[in-house]
């Protein structure tokens, strides 16, 4: 069987906990495609061939959470030539047999639009910014993290290449008011009324 769920949204959102969540219940493959461009930006060098030499070790490499990495990501998302590098890799996975969730910024609308299930996942500057300052652990302030999420966002939906936007058909997941356990069981919901729909 071969069935993609598409997630998307901005950093910080809960997206990639909800896509984990989803792959579990489901007995689906995972790609955090933010993991690529973390590890691409993290390598230095020549963005363009540290993406077209991009090995599953590279992946795995310590500090691809920090908000350093985040940052790194997302100033090299913006280049064409790399984004180009990732697409063949993101939707190889997303058709392997068995199913896979990929959750980023571009899934739904330039990766898979033919996706069977297409998320967008949101919630507020100021919720998410909370959740990354927390998750980071890192020193800094809060008011410091809601700006590098603004400038972000602000990079994130303002590039020429693939801006982050929902797919017109995707289902708004707004978990700024929500819990975890609330957004994964709304987004399972949908899941499994398309793959019944599909059977």
């Amino acid at each position: 069987m071969r069935f993609t769920v598409a997630i998307d949204g901005p950093a910080a959102a809960g997206k990639g906990t909800i896509s984990r969540a989803i792959a579990r219940e489901f007995g689906f493959a995972h790609l955090d495609t933010g993991l690529l461009y973390r590890a691409v930006g993290m390598k230095g060098g020549d963005p363009v061939l540290a993406a077209r030499s991009l090995s599953p070790d590279d992946l795995a490499r310590d500090g691809l959470r920090s908000l350093a990495a985040g940052e790194a990501a997302s100033r090299v998302a913006v280049l064409p030539e790399v984004r180009a590098a990732l697409v063949a890799f993101q939707r190889d996975f997303a058709r392997r047999e068995g199913g896979a969730v990929l959750d980023g910024r571009d899934i739904g609308t330039v990766i898979c639009p033919e996706a069977e299930v297409k998320l967008f996942v949101t919630a507020s500057a100021e919720t998410r910014a909370r959740r990354r300052w927390l998750e980071a652990g890192e020193d800094g302030s809060y008011a410091d993290v809601l700006a590098q999420v603004r400038a972000r966002d602000a990079r994130d939906m303002g590039r020429a290449d693939a801006p982050l936007l929902a797919a017109p058909d995707a289902i708004l997941l707004d978990t700024t008011e929500m819990t975890v356990t609330q957004a994964i069981e709304a987004a399972k919901a949908v899941i499994a009324t398309r793959l019944a729909e599909n059977a």
